[in-house]
């Protein structure tokens, strides 16, 4: 029986391969090669399409020097994840317990939530934000999880729930194209995963302490 070998453009994308187009995009509206508008709507088809090819589709009109394509290897993909995130997955979990992250913080590029019978607080209104991209994994099992983020971010939620509720309230892009972008991806099983803008916190001067860290 033949065998058939997917090329580097039909193999399935893994999360670094989109760690890594979610860096170029950010890097390429922090320079003014996309509009908010063309960002948002690039991310959120970088989570939506399954394939490297069509990922590198998203980049092919940026820069050779970061949007071409590289692709992930089986043997780095730790170290893909940790370069192009800027840094290791922080994890937050609770079980029967409760945990929380709030405060004058410094979230990562990604945080992974585990709730079994517990509640997490991910509060990021008062977050000092060192990437334009912050990303969020969050697993809920009969358990609550709440990801609070100040009023002038742009909030994006991808999630499903079984038995349980998987909402993202205020969700859309921020007016200040500089403003960071937090993705809220969860699964909730008889649990309940709640994202939403925290009412009076708003960021100041994020985008000139951002464009200072890209210059």
């Amino acid at each position: 029986m033949e065998k058939h070998t997917a090329g580097p453009s039909g193999l399935r994308a893994s999360d670094a391969d989109r760690d890594r187009i979610a860096q170029i995009l950010s890097d390429a509206l922090a320079e003014g090669r996309l509009t908010s508008e063309e960002h948002s709507e690039r991310l959120d088809t970088l989570y939506a399409v399954k394939t490297v090819g069509e990922l590198d589709l998203l980049v092919r009109d940026l820069p050779a020097d970061t949007g071409g394509r590289r692709p992930a290897t089986p043997a780095t993909p730790v170290a893909a994840t940790a370069t192009a995130a800027g840094g290791p997955v922080e994890t937050v979990v609770a079980v029967c317990s409760s945990s929380a992250r709030k405060g004058r913080w410094r979230p990562g590029a990604r945080t992974r939530a585990v709730s079994v019978m517990g509640d997490i607080t991910i509060d990021l209104s008062e977050a000092v934000f060192e990437q334009q991209v912050t990303e969020i994994t969050v697993t809920s099992v009969l358990g609550n999880v709440e990801v609070l983020v100040p009023e002038n971010v742009t909030l994006r939620g991808y999630g499903s729930g079984v038995l349980g509720n998987f909402e993202v309230r205020g969700e859309g892009a921020a007016a200040d194209p500089q403003a960071p972008v937090v993705i809220v991806r969860g699964f909730a099983l008889l649990g309940n995963i709640e994202a939403r803008p925290k009412r009076g916190f708003r960021l100041v001067d994020l985008a000139a302490r951002l464009r200072k860290k890209l210059d």
